[in-house]
């Protein structure tokens, strides 16, 4: 892939206060806020990369890049970081969300659990139920990733079925 073409692609950085604690989120293409994007040019997929340990999102930018790339731009690719694994510069601003009901509900927001529940916390807030999602871990962000599958079988999540695979594949095109 060509690494001119990666240095091109809108990256934007954030940190957003999710259940109270600085989340560091990456996010790939123009799309930085999909709840006021009302419009036609809302994306209906959002690819969602959890990661591992340590948690460092920078880590995942050049296959979070490659991805976007490879479909042509066509739906926003964002990484989060764990609660608690980053903390926004000085002179960052920390974006928190006008709905973060459930900050004094998660009791080990920095145990396994906990991340699994920031992480729910985090979509329910920020990310619009009408809009698929292709999740992606690496290492405990796969787990993560599995057990949001169990806490919430209401998230709208491409799963990994014959015919799933051929409608998301579908949508991608």
């Amino acid at each position: 892939m060509d690494s001119k073409i990666k240095e091109e692609i809108p990256v934007h950085e954030e940190f957003v206060l999710c259940c109270g604690i600085e989340t560091q989120v990456l996010k790939c293409g123009p799309w930085t806020d999909l709840l006021s994007d009302q419009g036609a040019n809302r994306p209906k997929v959002l690819i969602f990369i959890i990661t591992g340990n340590p948690g460092l999102t920078t880590f995942y930018l050049p296959f979070a890049k490659a991805l976007y790339s490879l479909i042509n731009g066509r739906f926003p690719v964002w990484i989060i970081g764990h609660a608690g694994h980053s903390v926004a510069p000085r002179d960052k601003k920390i974006r928190a969300a006008s709905d973060d009901s459930n900050t004094q509900e998660i009791k080990d927001i920095y145990g396994l659990r906990g991340q699994i529940e920031h992480k729910l916390v985090f979509l329910r807030t920020h990310v619009p139920k009408q809009i698929k999602l292709v999740l992606i871990g690496h290492s405990i962000g796969c787990y993560i990733s599995l057990q949001m599958l169990k806490y919430a079988p209401e998230l709208p999540v491409f799963k990994t079925s014959k015919t799933t695979s051929k409608r998301m594949l579908a949508c991608l095109k």
